[in-house]
């Protein structure tokens, strides 16, 4: 992993006016051009073409969310270690480089796939620690020595969930796969409670079954565990629910058993997925009015709930639904106070037809305006650079759009490699922008208004 450059790299750099993101200067705003045309950003895609302007100036908040999400499967930004040694020097690598450069909050992945980096009762340890799913590292507590080291340095930790998943593809069958896990995994021990969907390319995705009761039980039991036991900041469910391809007919069985609402197939999927972010939330509830601790509850969802044409409700977007394509009703949380945070992902430009950023930005704060939940925007790093709708200046821009809108507080990062270890030139300036042009000085995390 590579380094942040230091202090004195940070003041050799000069402020560039393209960031469009300086310090001093006097307020105003400029109206944002396609990277490609040259014409005007048109607001809503091809669904509003009014014009899209950003501030000049970078305003931050007292308190806003500067968070990157640390992603472990398929050791995708941390590596598998034979050594608590190892770990310990990676993570604190990372907790170095978020403090350097003005974050104060991980989202690590402490469960990827219905797995463990941490002693469990419930869960084995994850494949993606050690490299061979139920090996621990010898006389060591991951998820104790990250907590302790992330609070050291004055940042927040959120530990991440995969609430459902098993394995997103293998080419085995679901009996066969299920033998090649640990023997304390919840799926190898309750088959009958996992499905099995086939994927278009012909391999196999496994889910633990959202209708289940047992399985909505096992998570609330998860999540109560870890916060019994450590004093992590947050739990954090991520954007996978029921499956984006969908599940076809694999839960038939499951639907005739457990609607006693006779509820429409769509409609009952929708309430069993409510049953475990209300469940949790209320499990956090409880643990807080018995400890004073504060724990907080977020989760950040794909970027569009419904589209305007289906949904009266939704946004001027043209895109997958999560609503009805996952059953997540990310709105309906919102409005019930089920979370207290929410951080969609939206991993658009401006210039994107179907799924504006400008537009879903602006849907989002109106969806938590009026309640206690802070809004913070997932932002697509990993995407600078991947194609010429993606310049450098991207990410600036959508945070200079955010202090517009009163209602978002602040912004979480995928994921921590497109950072501190771009992949390309672009990505490596974006970044830069953005560290040394709008976060140069340190803020807090934000409050929680929703813990009561």
């Amino acid at each position: 992993m590579k380094l942040f450059p230091g202090a004195g790299f940070r003041r050799g750099m000069v402020l560039l006016l393209t960031a469009g993101c300086l310090y001093g200067a006097a307020a105003g705003e400029r109206i944002l051009k396609h990277p490609v045309t040259g014409r005007p950003v048109a607001y809503g895609g091809k669904f509003s073409s009014a014009q899209v302007s950003v501030p000049d100036v970078y305003r931050p908040k007292a308190r806003e969310m500067r968070g990157v999400w640390v992603a472990t499967v398929e050791n995708i930004d941390f590596p598998a270690h034979n050594s608590a040694a190892a770990f310990q020097r990676d993570y604190l690598t990372i907790v170095n480089n978020l403090k350097r450069a003005n974050f104060n909050t991980v989202f690590f992945q402490v469960r990827p796939m219905n797995d463990a980096f941490y002693p469990s009762k419930l869960n084995p340890w994850s494949r993606w620690m050690t490299g061979q799913e139920g090996k621990a590292l010898a006389g060591f507590d991951p998820l104790a020595f990250m907590v302790t080291e992330t609070h050291r340095r004055g940042l927040e930790f959120h530990a991440w969930l995969n609430p459902y998943r098993v394995v997103a593809s293998t080419k085995l069958r679901k009996a066969a796969y299920l033998k090649t896990l640990d023997n304390r995994n919840f799926a190898k021990r309750n088959p009958h409670l996992v499905l099995e969907v086939k994927r278009p390319d012909g391999t196999w995705s496994l889910l633990l079954n959202p209708g289940e009761p047992r399985v909505v039980r096992h998570i609330i039991e998860t999540v109560r565990e870890i916060v019994q036991n450590y004093p992590v900041d947050g739990i954090h469910f991520d954007d996978y629910f029921y499956l984006y391809g969908g599940v076809g007919d694999t839960d038939r069985n499951t639907f005739r058993q457990y609607n006693p609402r006779r509820l429409p197939l769509e409609d009952w999927r929708r309430a069993n997925v409510d049953a475990v972010i209300s469940g949790v939330k209320q499990a956090l509830t409880v643990h807080f009015r018995r400890t004073g601790r504060k724990v907080a509850f977020g989760v950040s969802p794909f970027g569009i709930w419904a589209n305007r044409k289906s949904n009266p409700a939704g946004s001027l977007t043209g895109g997958f639904q999560s609503f009805s394509g996952q059953y997540a009703d990310t709105r309906g949380w919102v409005k019930k106070g089920w979370v207290d945070y929410i951080a969609p992902q939206l991993y658009w430009p401006f210039s994107m037809d179907v799924a504006a950023y400008a537009a879903l930005a602006d849907w989002w704060a109106g969806t938590v305006k009026g309640t206690n939940v802070n809004l913070y925007i997932g932002q697509g790093v990993y995407r600078l650079g991947s194609n010429q709708t993606w310049p450098a200046g991207e990410i600036v821009n959508q945070l200079l759009y955010n202090t517009k809108l009163g209602e978002v507080d602040g912004s979480i990062f995928f994921s921590y490699r497109s950072v501190f270890s771009p992949s390309n030139p672009t990505m490596r300036e974006g970044v830069a922008r953005v560290l040394r042009d709008c976060w140069r000085t340190p803020v807090p995390a934000p409050e929680y208004r929703n813990i009561r």
